[in-house]
């Protein structure tokens, strides 16, 4: 009898333990910050878009599926459309992406894998120092600074792959004894230059995060049995890392389709629907809104509004499948210094 109350105490130490989910102390306090922080920036998210669409809804009831398929912005005439701004727009981002994404995956790969480990936080800081230059300084340095050269490559591509009507400038003989530079200034592939600075550094640090996430022993394994270190990175950094390529690139396609100044200062405005990227003139939603806006009468702003709301919708997308891309991407033990 005596050893009952024993063996009792013995049943219940050898009980498993219940262990709890449940954040306590700090842990609570860290992650009902940022659930209240997450929960903010949705909101505004949601109240932008939210205003956006309810100040576009008199466009669209007036001007109807017109409005995206109108090339023409003329207020005094009451006809106004966004087609011409969208191809713009995307034939600015298609320059910018083409020209940023070979460099930002060049570069993330060469500070993840190739830097040297004294100077690859001085690279780091250098990528991450670009991406803080304001967009108006990327404009004065694209109009001022990149222009002439960029009209010079701009002719070069005529003379030599104008068939391809993408590269196609017309009224403009680029074989003439004294060829006119000013045909294929202010376009949309200098544009596409300024912006392609813009959306490098972002794109790279992405991509660079990714790669350094890639497991050590993967990496010395393919090094034992005997590739060469580019061999390691083609086989095992860039399939790793493919997410965070896809997802970087996008991110930056979401910056381009927004930038503003930039574009701005260098673009010729033009409502013309314009696939060929090497001619004067074009225009972008973003830019559109900056040059509009200001004097604008209220259906006008309201038409402002509602290409507004398109460009919102359309990051918003872009952006959303970056982030998910990058999330879905493996994991791995980090191999910065």
């Amino acid at each position: 009898m005596t050893t009952l109350p024993i063996q009792d105490a013995s049943a219940a130490e050898a009980a498993p333990r219940k262990i709890s989910r449940k954040a306590t102390g700090a842990d609570k306090v860290f992650v009902s910050s940022i659930r209240v922080v997450g929960s903010v920036v949705l909101v505004i998210t949601g109240g932008v878009g939210v205003f956006l669409g309810w100040q576009a809804l008199p466009t669209l009831r007036h001007y109807g599926f017109g409005f995206f398929t109108e090339s023409a912005w003329q207020p005094e005439a009451d006809v106004l459309g966004i087609a011409a701004v969208l191809t713009g727009t995307l034939m600015v981002a298609l320059v910018a992406m083409s020209i940023a994404f070979p460099l930002a995956l060049i570069t993330a790969l060469y500070i993840s894998e190739y830097a040297p480990a004294r100077l690859r936080s001085l690279l780091v800081s250098l990528v991450d120092l670009m991406a803080a230059v304001p967009s108006i300084i990327w404009g004065l340095w694209g109009s001022y600074l990149i222009m002439e050269h960029a009209a010079g490559l701009a002719m070069w591509l005529d003379r030599n792959l104008g068939f391809i009507p993408f590269f196609e400038v017309k009224d403009a003989d680029p074989n003439a004894a004294v060829p006119m530079l000013s045909r294929y200034s202010f376009s949309m592939f200098v544009a596409g230059i300024a912006v392609a600075m813009m959306v490098l550094p972002m794109a790279c640090a992405v991509m660079r995060q990714v790669f350094s996430q890639t497991p050590q022993g993967e990496k010395e394994a393919a090094l034992a049995l005997g590739a060469t270190r580019w061999g390691m990175v083609r086989s095992v950094v860039i399939p790793f890392g493919r997410g965070g390529i896809i997802g970087g690139a996008m991110l930056g396609l979401g910056r381009a389709l927004g930038e503003t100044i930039a574009v701005l200062l260098i673009l010729s405005p033009s409502f013309e629907v314009k696939p060929r990227i090497l001619e004067i003139g074009g225009n972008t939603v973003s830019a559109l809104i900056a040059g509009r806006f200001g004097d604008a009468s209220s259906s006008q702003l309201s038409a402002l509004l509602a290409a507004g709301f398109v460009l919102f919708l359309i990051t918003l997308v872009v952006n959303t499948i970056a982030a998910t891309i990058v999330n879905r991407s493996r994991s791995g033990a980090g191999t910065d210094a």
